[in-house]
């Protein structure tokens, strides 16, 4: 079986140094699983579920310090309320589209009932993102259900992850191009200690006219068609004249890490994920719900919120020092540039609904404008 490729294989030069599988799941413990759905009956559907278990299936309800930071607010993140007043959360991530938040929602709960029945009867409150992909998946057809994340959750794995057309991702588009997942790390080293840092996000986000890939025009310069930014199509959905604005769209973004990290700290590296954004050329619409989750593995427990204590409890933290983060903040920079490259360079045309196209990053492109580099 052919390796897939990846934007490193194509020459794009990136500064860091990655994990063994350059994705998430470099992340000691944390495990990916996707449910994709591609149908062209009743309706053309392209879209999916994409899951993550910060602590695995062995601990779906443990505890991760966490944080949240918004470039731009028009999308949706559920448990947000309760991870700025806790500083964590103890659920399984999900990120799919727009009308599917309920669905995907209901299943996590259906299915920590299952698995982690002792949470489940205490309260959850998932955490479910979401992008819009009603250019190519018919949005309103309430195609995903609860048993899809139910799937993706039951299908969560380490290792390399697929990464373009996949889960949440399948029908999303980014700069104008094909998106979809991606994903990378880094690695933080210091003395004989290492840590990792993880990034997946769902590419929906720019405008052809700005992307930028390690400082090359290669959005401007395509000479792949955009039929997303260029045709009718929005203006005959909502027969009026209005047009679909270029950049529209959305990114979520989960960085993830085993770093010892507060709470604070968790906001302050999901701050950065704009500024590996921009790298890639966005400037941020309006229209485009910009949400990121950063969260530290580490502190097992440490952060649980539970009933039922008789006594006050204590918990103590380790945590990285504010002196000492700057090499985080690097790597979250760093991982977000490349996983949205990745998620480019991964994905497929692919042919939705009315027809409605959308055009892959063409790897030559990429190759020629990096010949040499």
């Amino acid at each position: 079986m052919t390796a897939p490729v990846r934007a490193r294989d194509l020459g794009v030069p990136f500064d860091g140094e990655p994990g063994p599988w350059n994705a998430i799941t470099d992340v000691p413990g944390l495990e990916v699983g996707y449910e994709t759905i591609v149908a062209d009956e009743p309706v053309v559907v392209r879209t999916g579920v994409t899951a993550i278990l910060p602590r695995g299936r062995a601990n779906p309800g443990g505890a991760c310090a966490a944080g949240i930071a918004v470039l731009n607010g028009n999308g949706e993140l559920t448990g947000r309320s309760w991870i700025d007043e806790a500083g964590q959360f103890q659920t399984p991530i999900a990120i799919t589209n727009s009308h599917a938040v309920g669905a995907v929602h209901r299943g996590i709960d259906a299915w920590m009932a299952e698995n982690d029945p002792v949470t489940a009867a205490q309260w959850m409150l998932p955490v479910v993102g979401e992008t819009w992909d009603g250019y190519l998946n018919s949005i309103n057809a309430d195609a995903v259900t609860p048993e899809h994340a139910m799937r993706a959750l039951s299908g969560a794995a380490s290792g390399p992850i697929a990464e373009g057309n996949v889960g949440g991702g399948t029908g999303m588009n980014c700069y104008g191009f094909k998106g979809g997942t991606g994903t990378a790390s880094r690695v933080v080293r210091s003395g004989e200690r290492s840590w990792t840092v993880g990034v997946l996000l769902q590419a929906n986000f720019g405008s052809r006219a700005e992307l930028r890939i390690a400082g090359r025009r290669l959005g401007p310069e395509s000479a792949a068609p955009n039929p997303m930014e260029t045709t009718d199509w929005f203006q005959r959905d909502t027969a009026s004249g209005a047009k679909a604005v270029a950049g529209a769209g959305s990114v979520i973004v989960i960085v993830a890490t085993d770093a010892p990290l507060l709470p604070d700290q968790c906001r302050a590296l999901a701050r950065r994920v704009p500024l590996g954004l921009a790298r890639t050329g966005t400037t941020g619409s309006h229209f485009s719900g910009d949400i990121f989750l950063a969260f530290s593995t580490a502190n097992a427990e440490a952060l649980a919120s539970r009933m039922g204590a008789d006594e006050i409890e204590v918990d103590r933290l380790e945590h990285v020092s504010w002196g000492s983060i700057d090499p985080f903040f690097a790597a979250v920079v760093e991982a977000t540039e490349e996983a949205v490259v990745n998620a480019l360079v991964a994905a497929r045309d692919t042919i939705g609904r009315e027809g409605h196209t959308s055009f892959a990053l063409p790897h030559d492109e990429v190759r020629t404008a990096f010949a040499g580099a």
